[in-house]
C-alpha cells in the first residue's frame, strides 16, 4: 500500500465507510455496527451547560457547599461505597470497550460484519491494551488530583471565610478555579493525543503481530518520529473533521429531530394530564404508559444518535487505517493486497507441464 498523507486519506476512508455500512444495507446489521462504532470511538459526545446568573446562583452554590460540609458520617460512607461501585463498573465497562476496539478493528480491516470472531480472537491483546489504558488513566487522574489540590484548599479557605462574612462569594470562587480550567484543558489535549496514538498506531501492532505494548510502541515510535509533521497534521484533522461533520449533521437533522422529540413530549404530557383526572386502577395504568413512553423516547433518542454518529465514528477508524496502513506494511498489505509476483523466467506452471 502506498504511503498517503493525512489529507489524501480522507476520501478513501469515506468510500470505504460507505461500502462497509451501506453496500448492501441491512437495518439490523447497520444498528449493530454503528453501536459498536460509537462505543469504541466515542462518536456521539453530548455536552449540556446550564448557567444561571444573579444572587440566586450565588446563594444556591453556597447552600450546596454548606450541605456538602454538613453531611453525616453514615451519609459520607454511603456516598463512598456508591462511588467505589461506580468506579468498579466503569473499569469493567472500559475493559469491554477495549475488547470491542479490537473486534471492530478486525471487522474493518477484514471487511467482515461479524463482531464475535474479533471478540474471541483478541482476548489476550484486549487485556494487555486494557491494563495499559488503565495505568495511563490512573496517571492522568493522579496528575489531575495533584494539580487540583491547591485549588481545593483554596476553596475550603474561601468557604471558611464566607462563614464569617455571611454570604458565599461566587465571583471569587470562579476566579479561584479559573486557572484549574486551563490545566484541565491542557490535560484533555494530552489525553486526546495519547488515546489517538494508542488506538490508531499501537493497537494495530498488538492485534496483527500479537505484540506487547512495549514492543508495539518500539515499532510505532520510529514511524512517528520520522514524520512528525504528517502525524501532527493527522491528529489535527482527526480532531477537527469529526467535529465539523457533527455540526453539519446537527444542522441538517435538527428539524426532524425536534419534530419527533416534540411528538414524544406531547404524548407524555397528554398521558400525564390523563393520570391527573383518573382514579384508582386507571391512574396506575396511565402512569405505567407514561413511564413506558418516557423510556421509549430515551431509547429512540439513543438509536437516533447512534444512527447519525455511527458513520462518522466508522470513518474515524477507516481514516486511521488508511493513514497508518501506508506506513505499516503488515496493515497496508491487508487493506490493499499486493499483486501476485510474475513467474520468473525458466519456470513452468503445472498446467503448462500437463499440456
Amino acid at each position: 500500500m502506498n504511503t498517503i498523507s493525512a489529507s489524501q486519506s480522507i476520501s478513501p476512508a469515506i468510500e470505504r465507510t460507505k461500502n462497509y455500512l451501506f453496500r448492501p444495507f441491512k437495518w439490523s446489521t447497520y444498528l449493530k455496527l454503528v453501536t459498536v462504532a460509537c462505543l469504541t470511538e466515542g462518536g456521539s459526545p453530548g455536552f449540556n451547560f446550564n448557567f444561571s446568573s444573579g444572587s440566586h446562583t450565588s446563594s444556591g452554590v453556597g447552600n450546596l457547599i454548606s450541605a456538602a460540609f454538613s453531611l453525616s458520617s453514615g451519609t459520607i460512607a454511603l456516598i463512598v461505597i456508591g462511588l467505589l461501585a461506580c468506579i468498579a463498573l466503569c473499569i469493567y465497562l472500559s475493559y469491554l470497550i477495549c475488547r470491542l476496539r479490537f473486534a471492530f478493528f478486525h471487522c474493518l480491516v477484514h471487511q467482515t460484519k461479524e463482531i464475535k470472531p474479533g471478540w474471541r480472537l483478541y482476548r489476550t491483546q484486549g487485556m494487555r491494551y486494557f491494563i495499559v489504558s488503565l495505568i495511563i488513566g490512573l496517571i492522568f487522574l493522579f496528575v489531575l488530583v495533584l494539580a487540583a489540590l491547591p485549588f481545593i484548599f483554596g476553596c475550603i479557605r474561601l468557604y471558611q471565610s464566607s462563614l464569617s462574612g455571611g454570604s458565599f462569594n461566587f465571583v471569587s470562587f470562579f476566579l479561584l478555579l479559573l486557572p484549574l480550567f486551563g490545566i484541565i484543558f491542557c490535560l484533555f489535549l494530552v489525553a486526546y493525543v495519547v488515546n489517538a496514538i494508542l488506538h490508531d498506531f499501537i493497537l494495530p501492532h498488538m492485534a496483527l503481530e500479537n505484540m506487547r505494548f512495549t514492543e508495539a510502541w518500539a515499532a510505532a515510535w520510529p514511524r512517528i518520529r520520522a514524520e512528525k509533521g504528517s502525524f501532527a497534521l493527522y491528529l489535527l484533522l482527526r480532531a477537527i473533521l469529526p467535529i465539523a461533520a457533527y455540526i453539519a449533521l446537527f444542522i441538517i437533522a435538527i428539524i426532524p429531530i425536534l419534530i419527533v422529540a416534540g411528538i414524544v413530549v406531547l404524548l407524555i404530557i397528554g398521558f400525564h394530564l390523563l393520570t391527573e383526572s383518573a382514579s384508582g386502577a386507571m391512574t396506575s395504568l396511565w402512569l405505567s404508559i407514561e413511564i413506558l413512553l418516557g423510556i421509549g423516547g430515551i431509547v429512540l433518542g439513543i438509536v437516533v444518535v447512534f444512527c447519525l454518529g455511527g458513520p462518522i465514528a466508522t470513518w474515524i477508524r477507516n481514516y486511521a487505517l488508511f493513514f497508518y496502513g501506508g506506513r505499516y506494511q503488515v496493515l497496508g498489505d491487508i487493506l490493499s493486497p499486493p499483486p501476485p509476483l510474475p513467474p520468473t523466467p525458466g519456470t513452468f506452471s503445472v498446467s503448462s507441464v500437463s499440456k
